[in-house]
């Protein structure tokens, strides 16, 4: 008998709810896993052609594994007894408590074994027993795997006194050719699988654990959702060949629909053209987020009259299908369309006008009083940043205004969107009417800045007062709570300065914001230029940047975020030379040194009052790289004057182990610590380098 075999379990449900399905699959997977690991059941997980993983279809859960142990390895107990003082009376003889102990793991008092720990000896039962067989342990395995799965509210169905996500109609436990002899949610194991609802409607027989992908293939079942999503996308492909373009295939939607199908089979569709000069993002969006199709585009990238659905079943007539879903999709395109030219007769000022009823929040007015704060935000970005102060003011004036269109209330996604078209539409120059859009990025995590030069600056704008609205209004976040979104808009708004390469003073900016704001509100703008610095902890830890390096730039505050940026990669350079790690302790001992200190130290150093050798050449070491490194700050060359502050490595060494800091000659104390803080207080211009110091 092999000492391995394959084990198959699958749970037939209806239909699943397919945005949880993968996850719920995968817990089910390692549910099982979990369950025969605390029994101690060895799993190979890559020992066959498939390796081990869970498989899924909207109508099943399953668990493929390709070797388990047929059995479990011998069980050893160990029972602790009486110790050896209240087991054996004063002649050696066992007493009553000894006795018990023996009979009741079924051994003679003479068999116990005697260990010794920090009480003294004591007695103990040993034993082993031969391990279950895993066949008949696969029934208290399932029903622990699915006890474990993450089901908020569970169904019942009929008369069972158990639930589920979905009524559960099937269980199949295959272990090699064997089937489990088990009940899990009062269903009984057996080796019938169940086909396709249409394709395959009768029970499908498994005579092993490792023919079901087969078998299930056999019965329009594409169990594998590995290979269901390559179908689909192979499909999709096919389908937008033929229609001469391509398919715009976001994963979030093939992975939703790979959990709607077993069989899947693409159907190419088309609408109107006419509805094409609707924004083409509504129409995309009605087709991915209410319809699950797929839009075609074509050779440029613009939105094509085709799309593609995935149907779950290869049908003998699919033209009655493609109606269907040109037919379902029509009603909403109308509604798009409806929505688009009542609005373009509103206009974009109109709407703006509108705002002046609409209330941001209770303390910050109108959302268009918002927008005016943004527009004044935006002329002083733009002068700083080198960008147009009129488009900016106008850009950001009409920025809300879409909130009012009938398209953003019916579609909330395309806010921005929707005012491109309508800034358009109203003739206004394609910078504003693209900066309106482009205001909105970064939209999400991993998402692009805004591209252009107006729409960086409308985006910095739009968190400056949002950022300071919210934290002079009391919204800071507080735990998960976060209802204005001020952690988003942080790295927003430090992410469009640092990757658009902006010189803007942060300080000067906020101090900008806290002005604009209405009266009696009053913004701690150093605790918001905290918030946003560590706002970029996260942001740099995703780049690979040590936490260490992030302390040793933000411990200096820079007020300029690219600033901070330049001074990160000089730091990252710096930490890779030999001479870090002993400069950074030597700025370590520097500063600990300077901290004790207690009355004024002097502005500059005696030249006079260098007595030893070796302050005499740290003190022309260090004037020379004064020298050197005065015109590098000045161009904010953090990487070069680094590099030249390297070189004080010897000196500085040298110095310590030579020079007694602090002499009992008053002068003389004073004079080195002077010197001690020109070192310090030239490698702070760049960084505090001693955080690099784990000393």
């Amino acid at each position: 008998m092999a000492d391995f075999l394959p084990l198959l379990i699958e749970l037939g449900t209806e239909e699943l709810p397919p945005k949880a399905l993968p996850e719920l699959a995968q817990a089910f997977h390692d549910g099982v896993l979990k369950a025969l690991a605390a029994r101690r059941i060895e799993v190979k997980p890559d020992a066959g052609a498939l390796p081990a993983r869970a498989l899924y279809t909207p109508r099943r859960l399953a668990s493929y594994l390709p070797a388990v142990a047929v059995q479990q390895p011998v069980q050893h107990s160990e029972v602790h007894g009486p110790y050896t003082n209240i087991g054996l009376d004063a002649s050696g003889n066992p007493t009553p408590a000894l006795l018990g102990f023996a009979q009741k793991n079924g051994m003679d008092w003479q068999q116990l074994d005697r260990v010794t720990d920090a009480k003294g000896m004591r007695f103990v039962a040993r034993s082993s027993r031969p391990g279950a067989a895993t066949l008949d342990l696969l029934g208290e395995i399932v029903n622990e795997a699915v006890k474990g799965l993450p089901i908020p509210k569970p169904m019942r169905w009929g008369s069972r006194d158990v639930g589920f996500v979905r009524p559960a109609h099937w269980l199949v436990i295959l272990f090699g050719r064997d089937a489990a002899k088990a009940e899990v949610l009062g269903l009984k194991a057996d080796r019938m699988s169940r086909g396709h609802r249409f394709h395959h409607a009768k029970p499908v027989w498994l005579n092993e654990a490792d023919e079901y992908l087969e078998a299930l293939r056999a019965a329009h079942v594409l169990a594998d959702p590995n290979e269901r999503r390559e179908r689909v996308r192979a499909e999709i492909a096919a389908a937008a060949r033929e229609a001469g373009g391509s398919a715009r295939v976001p994963p979030e939607l093939l992975e939703e629909v790979n959990c709607l199908v077993e069989w899947p089979k693409a159907i190419l569709c088309s609408f109107e053209p006419g509805f094409l000069r609707v924004p083409q993002e509504a129409l995309i969006s009605t087709m991915e987020s209410n319809q699950k199709f797929f839009p075609v585009l074509d050779k440029v990238g613009k939105l094509s009259e085709k799309f593609i659905g995935i149907a779950n079943l290869d049908s003998k007539d699919p033209a009655q299908i493609r109606l269907g879903y040109e037919r379902v999709i029509r009603p909403r395109f109308a509604d798009a369309q409806f929505f688009f030219d009542e609005d373009l007769k509103q206009g974009l000022a109109s709407m703006a006008e509108g705002l002046k009823s609409v209330t941001y929040q209770a303390k910050l007015g109108s959302v268009a009083d918002k927008a005016a704060r943004v527009a004044h935000l935006a002329e002083i970005v733009a002068l700083k940043a080198g960008g147009n102060a009129d488009h900016a003011r106008v850009a950001a004036l009409l920025g809300k205004a879409d909130l009012q269109s009938r398209m953003v209330n019916e579609f909330p996604e395309l806010q921005g969107i929707a005012g491109r078209y309508y800034a358009t539409a109203a003739k206004q120059p394609a910078d504003i009417a693209h900066a309106i859009d482009e205001a909105y990025q970064p939209r999400f995590a991993g998402d692009a800045i805004a591209p252009s030069k107006l729409g960086q600056v409308l985006a910095i704008a739009e968190r400056l007062d949002t950022l300071a609205g919210g934290f002079a209004a009391g919204l800071k976040p507080t735990g998960n709570k976060d209802p204005f979104a001020l952690r988003r808009n942080a790295l927003g708004l430090a992410r469009t300065v640092i990757e658009a390469q902006l010189e803007l003073d942060l300080v000067v900016l906020l101090d900008a914001a806290a002005r604009s704001l209405p009266a009696g509100l009053v913004l701690d703008t150093q605790e918001l230029q905290d918030f946003i610095l560590d706002r970029l902890r996260g942001y740099y830890a995703d780049q690979g940047v040590p936490g260490v390096q992030f302390d040793a730039v933000a411990d200096v505050r820079p007020t300029s975020l690219l600033d901070f940026d330049r001074r990160l990669k000089a730091i990252a350079e710096f930490a890779r030379m030999r001479e870090s790690a002993s400069l950074s302790a030597a700025n370590k001992r520097i500063r600990n040194i300077l901290r004790k200190v207690e009355t004024p130290i002097p502005a500059s150093v005696d030249a006079s009052k260098l007595v030893e050798p070796a302050e005499q050449s740290l003190h022309g070491a260090l004037a020379t790289a004064l020298v050197d490194t005065g015109p590098l700050l000045a161009q904010r060359d953090y990487i070069g004057t680094l590099k030249r502050l390297a070189q004080l490595q010897g000196p500085v060494d040298n110095f310590f182990e030579r020079t007694m800091v602090m002499a009992g000659d008053e002068s003389l104390r004073d004079n080195r610590l002077a010197l001690l803080k020109q070192v310090a207080d030239r490698f702070a211009a760049v960084a505090a380098v001693e955080q690099l110091s784990a000393s």
